[in-house]
């Protein structure tokens, strides 16, 4: 984090450089999720990890929702 004058700035010093990087996180997830599954990968039941993987980015959009919200709130 880079500090100055007393304030910090830069990405990572701050909550919308946190919701940020999740945001590009979940972006490059989402494209390579997106990449697999028109590559001929499906949900058919033997691609259990690629369903949970799905899940997984599911939990993930929620949470950057809740904690969006919360910080609207504040």
């Amino acid at each position: 984090m880079y500090i100055l004058n007393g304030m910090g700035y830069g990405m990572y010093g701050s909550v919308w450089g946190f919701l940020l990087n999740i945001l590009i996180i979940l972006i490059i997830v989402g494209a390579v999720v997106m990449l697999l599954n028109r590559s001929g990968y499906s949900a058919a039941p033997g691609n259990e990890r690629l369903v949970k993987i799905e899940k997984d980015i599911e939990d993930i959009k929620k949470t950057v929702e809740e904690i969006k919200s919360k910080l609207e709130e504040i």
